[in-house]
Formats: structure tokens, sequence, C-alpha cells
């Protein structure tokens, strides 16, 4: 990264979620001066775990408080934005679906409105989704393919992406819109995700749960490739014409049996035979990204292979349960 990064004024929303501790580290590790909006505390978050809370500014708060996030930005003269908060589980938007929309959807007018009235906002990176592209017939999803959320959660990305994109071409904020695959990695204490839920069932000597079929298609990018990929379009804004939605992707699609499958195989427990519920409703059955674009106007591309993702994922999880014994 250069000296790129150094002094640079940078609020995280969403601090202590999976990406945004990876981002936080990162960040704070290149030498920025990083303040964080956080809304709840969450002690076992990679957040708190690695110590980043305490090199970094913590603000309490919440995306719904305009009057709070305008204030941040205006006394950290804050010139890098990374918008990562919301609320992220498929299932909790079904339940709740106000919620969802008040912190996805609201908190991102929020964002985006200070932004517009700061005078020395210089980037604004928005997390989207591939949620946000709804169910399409072609695949992989690119770019230029219309957002038609139908569920709760896909509206609620799909809202957010294009209030973004709206700010961006009406105001001419330099902001660049996120939309990824399921993410995996270290840190996700949502353990009804795939990946961690998985793992965790294998150290309790318990067979997986798939709520699903087990034959929905999904991307899965490693955190730390997804961490390079917020960076790497927060530096490409300074160029003017680099702009609006990427797809960040390794481009290597997977049904979520066999993502259970190569959890088990790494972890030597192929006796563990899934259980499948085949409960799932209100998600998509197909959905991959291509990743063409980020590729050849940012120069982005992903380096780690799922099967190495995965190893790294499985030792931090084991280092974690052997710390804190009482979440098994």
């Amino acid at each position: 990264m250069d000296n790129y990064w150094k002094d640079k004024n940078i609020l995280v929303t969403g601090a202590t979620g999976l990406l945004g501790s990876w981002l936080v580290k990162e960040l704070v590790d290149n030498h920025s001066k990083v303040i964080c909006l956080i809304r709840d505390f969450v002690p076992k978050s990679n957040f708190y775990l690695n110590g980043y809370n305490k090199k970094s500014v913590n603000v309490k708060g919440s995306l719904e408080d305009f009057f709070l996030i305008e204030r941040i930005l205006n006394e950290y003269e804050i010139d890098t934005l990374f918008h990562l908060g919301a609320q992220t589980i498929v299932g909790t938007a079904n339940s709740s679906p106000i919620s969802t929309f008040d912190s996805n959807i609201k908190g991102t007018w929020n964002i985006l409105e200070a932004s517009r009235k700061s005078r020395v906002i210089k980037r604004i990176v928005v997390a989207s989704s591939d949620k946000a592209y709804g169910e399409h017939e072609k695949l992989p999803y690119d770019e230029d393919m219309s957002l038609k959320g139908r569920h709760p959660y896909d509206v609620s990305k799909s809202c957010a992406d294009l209030i973004a994109q709206s700010y961006g071409y009406t105001y001419n904020l330099p902001i660049g819109i996120t939309r990824c695959g399921n993410f995996y990695g270290g840190g996700d204490l949502n353990f009804n995700r795939i990946v961690p839920g998985t793992i965790k069932s294998v150290l309790n000597n318990e067979k997986p749960i798939i709520r699903s079929n087990g034959k929905y298609i999904r991307d899965y990018i490693y955190i730390k490739d997804a961490v390079k990929a917020y960076m790497t379009l927060a530096e490409s804004l300074d160029n003017p014409n680099i702009r609006g939605p990427f797809n960040f992707s390794n481009e290597s699609q997977v049904s979520v049996l066999e993502i259970v499958n190569m959890i088990l195989n790494l972890m030597n427990r192929e006796d563990l035979t899934p259980i499948i519920l085949n409960e799932a409703d209100n998600e998509i059955k197909h959905q991959y990204l291509s990743a063409k674009k980020a590729r050849t106007e940012i120069g982005w591309e992903s380096e780690y292979e799922l099967i190495d993702g995965l190893k790294e994922t499985i030792l931090w999880y084991k280092k974690f349960f052997n710390n804190t014994k009482e979440l098994i």
C-alpha cells in the first residue's frame, strides 16, 4: 500500500462486523487515523479480540442518527468513508423488515447526505451486495444488470445501492459501490452462516446442518480478498473516471453442500454427514458474479483459492474456540 493510507482520516461504519474488523486492522496497520461508528458492544468480535478498538477512535451510535454522523464527518475531518454498517442476516430481515430497512436504507441515505454536506470528503465506498441484483436468469451477474431485489434483505440492498448511485450521479460525489459474494473468514460470529456454522459443528463433534436443499450456488470471497477489494476501490476513486458499482468475486461458484463437504474434508471429518433440512425460503437459488470490470478498470484480482481461504479460516476458529470455550 506504500504510504497512500498514512494519516488519512477514515470513518468505518460496521467496524465490529466480519469485514469491518479486518478492514480496520489493515487501515491502522497502514497508519491511517480510523474512526469507528459502533452501535453494539460485541466483546468477542475480532475488532476487540485483536485489540484494534484501542488503536482507533470509537464513537457509539447508530446509522439512523443523522446529526451524529454529520458531527463525526466534521469533527474528525473525514476524507475517506467506508460504509459497511448494515443488518446482514437474511432470516432477521424476513422476520424484522422494518428494522432492516431503517438500518440498511435510512442508514445509507444518512451517510450520503452527511457526506454531501462535507467539505473535505474525497472518497466514499458503500457496501452493496450480490443480493441487490435479485434473481436473474442470466449468470454470472455483471454491473449493467438491473437491481430487482424481492425479499426484504435483497430489497434493502437494492435500495441502498440505487441511493448511492443517485448521490454519485446527482451531486458528483466520489462514490464506489461494492457488490460482493458471500464473505467468509475468521471472525464471523454469525454461526447460522454456512462456513462458521459448519466449522463450529465439527469442533463440537456434531453433524453440520444445511437449512436449504444444499443445491443453492453462491460465490464465496475470502475476507482478506474483500479487504483488498475495498481499499483498492477507495484508492481508485482518486481517478474521476472511476465511479459506481463494482463486482468482486473469485469467480469460482460452489453449492452449499460442496462447501460443507470441503470443510469436512479439510477437518478430516467426512463421517459427519450433513443434515439437510430443505427448509430455506425467500432466498435466491443460484447467484454468482463476474469480476471482469474490477480486473480491467482497477486492477483487482482475487488472491485466495477457496480451499486456501478455508484452511486459514478453520485455523482461526480452532484458536478462537480454544480461547473462548463457553461459546461451544
